[in-house]
């Protein structure tokens, strides 16, 4: 009888504590990844993600994956071991146009607020996700510690571009047409300004056989110009490399830049 009385009081205080819980953490979803807390949740309607560490390093320094979350993680995963966090909010589909650049913004308010993540965040900017870190670093350069471009696509007009199947979406995006997206400052290459002003340092990772999103006319292109106007860019060119595999097989370059150069 005491332990049936004790196993009832036990599910009673169970199911008066659960709506509590849930209270205070509503719409939050919590599971693992890679051995890491991952907490899921909504922002602005868009689904978004937290990977956190086990012990946070001072100040909370975090990074951000703009596109392809989970894929190459070799950066993500030493960084986490070293206390930092892993962000990512889906915003697929939207080109770093300025609706998702908006989505970006209410993300980033969100974590620093909540969670007290640094003021400044490391941008990482695969493939397509270069367009949205190189963006969000246009449009709010205050924010960002550096950047981390892999691969990146750094022109619309060369990717995804007027042959593309892709092209009637992305002008819809930027709800230009294509004889304004012809001549319109939009694309990382045309923001470079504000980026180099603020003093935001940029490593870059590329094969130099890309043949999705080709080194010289994007990645190589920043390095000519961002360095012309004083700006910190270091990379690494995979010789013969594809537009796949993504980062390095040891991603200690990377990891290395980031730490020494993030100002948070």
């Amino acid at each position: 009888m005491p332990i049936l009385r004790r196993t009832l009081l036990g599910l009673a205080a169970f199911v008066l504590l659960n709506p509590l819980l849930s209270a205070m953490n509503p719409g939050i979803t919590e599971s693992e990844w890679h051995d890491w807390k991952r907490l899921d949740f909504v922002v602005e309607g868009r689904p978004a993600l937290l990977i956190c560490p086990k012990v946070p390093a001072p100040g909370k320094p975090w990074i951000w994956r703009t596109e392809f979350f989970g894929q190459f993680a070799q950066v993500d995963l030493v960084l986490l071991a070293r206390g930092w966090h892993v962000g990512y909010m889906n915003a697929s589909d939207m080109y770093g146009s300025p609706p998702a650049i908006a989505l970006f913004d209410a993300y980033y308010r969100h974590v620093t607020a909540d969670y007290g993540l640094a003021k400044r965040v490391v941008l990482e900017g695969f493939s397509r996700g270069g367009l949205y870190a190189f963006n969000f670093a246009a449009t709010y350069p205050d924010r960002v510690a550096a950047l981390y471009l892999d691969a990146p696509a750094l022109d619309l007009k060369l990717w995804p571009g007027p042959k593309h199947p892709l092209w009637p979406e992305c002008l819809a995006c930027y709800g230009l047409t294509a004889a304004q997206m012809a001549t319109a400052k939009v694309s990382p290459l045309d923001r470079i300004e504000p980026v180099v002003h603020a003093g935001i340092p940029i490593f870059g990772v590329s094969g130099d056989a890309d043949e999705s999103v080709s080194y010289r006319d994007n990645l190589g292109v920043l390095v000519e110009r961002y360095r012309a106007a004083g700006g910190t860019i270091e990379v690494v060119i995979k010789p013969g490399g594809k537009h796949h595999p993504h980062s390095l097989a040891d991603p200690t370059p990377i990891v290395d830049f980031l730490l020494k150069h993030a100002r948070q």
